[in-house]
């Protein structure tokens, strides 16, 4: 999860649009036809906690490394094996400080005829660095909440839906690659790329915008997850989602709250982020939100104290964190 580009998020963004299945069910009403009972599956939180769990055991997932690969090896089984059509994109990106990194978008997809669709999203690597460290700040971290959480609940999304009756839409699921290499916290000047300001974070995203998995590709919304899995976490209106997506905030909002989960899912407004779901805004012209931790007594932009050091680890991950947001999600999709 991106840092560095917090502050002043309005006046940056201006300048860049100027340059195995589940067996339980839920019954739910839908919050738009009363008259009409949805009937939802199960969101099973110990399955999203061993999928973040796997994640680490593979070690940093930090492109170009071992670990990196074999978990986008496993991403891609684990959502073949629950049914789903998926495609993978390879391409390479240069990083901040030269390195060629060699990246893939890993994306499934369910109801390809289906023409309304949902588009979820969360980034599959991890950062090369544990910069907010006091000490072995070149070190990569774990990434359990940031980055592994995120894929951990739509795995388990994924799962439920190749498991039991799909949505009525289509569902596109991708885990964007790249996201977590910015510049370190060191840099004090960052370098630009053929005389031009570059966002050096975001490199899956930013790539898929321009390069989508379908042709013309297009969705009703899309629903970003990022650090989705911390104790006691608190999910605000981050400013970006608002910009860009009131209307689907206040129906996700409102579905967690219809669900009890209105300690999680809080109703106030939070800066806007530089992430994943900006360029999907932006450059494919798709509604997208991004449910994101938000803690507004941090320090350290506003993100728990685990922030990008090697404390983001299995340890702070709870599974009713997990279990609110999976579930939310779920609801969100089965009642479109």
């Amino acid at each position: 999860m991106i840092d560095r580009l917090f502050l002043g998020f309005t006046a940056i963004l201006f300048l860049f649009i100027g340059c195995e299945s589940s067996k339980k069910s839920i019954d739910k009403v839908s919050s738009r036809n009363s008259a009409k009972t949805i009937t939802v599956p199960s969101f099973n939180s110990d399955s999203a906690y061993s999928f973040i769990q796997k994640q680490v055991s593979f070690g940093p997932r930090v492109p170009n490394t071992v670990g990196h690969k074999l978990c986008g090896d496993y991403l891609i089984n684990q959502l073949k094996s629950y049914r789903a059509i998926v495609q993978v994109q390879d391409f390479s990106e240069q990083a901040y400080d030269g390195t060629v990194l060699y990246l893939k978008n890993i994306i499934a997809t369910y109801n390809p005829d289906v023409r309304k669709r949902i588009l979820l999203a969360a980034h599959w690597d991890s950062r090369p660095y544990a910069d907010k460290d006091v000490e072995n700040r070149y070190e990569p971290i774990d990434g359990a909440n940031d980055g592994a959480s995120g894929v951990g609940v739509l795995l388990e999304v994924a799962r439920v839906i190749g498991g039991n009756e799909h949505p009525k839409v289509g569902i596109d699921i991708i885990f964007f690659d790249g996201e977590d290499y910015g510049e370190h916290e060191d840099v004090e000047n960052v370098p630009m790329k053929n005389g031009l300001v570059q966002i050096w974070w975001c490199l899956g995203s930013q790539y898929w915008a321009d390069h989508p998995h379908v042709p013309k590709y297009s969705a009703y919304y899309g629903i970003l997850l990022d650090m989705v899995g911390a104790r006691n976490a608190r999910f605000f209106k981050e400013g970006g989602s608002m910009q860009f997506a009131p209307k689907v905030v206040d129906r996700v909002w409102a579905n967690a709250r219809s669900l009890g989960y209105s300690n999680y899912f809080i109703n106030i407004n939070s800066p806007g982020i530089m992430d994943d779901h900006i360029f999907v805004n932006r450059d494919a012209k798709i509604p997208m939100i991004n449910i994101v931790e938000y803690d507004p007594d941090s320090p350290s932009y506003y993100f728990g104290s685990y922030h990008h050091t090697r404390a983001d680890n299995m340890s702070i991950i709870d599974k009713q964190t997990l279990q609110a947001v999976g579930e939310t999600v779920l609801y969100s999709v089965y009642n479109e």
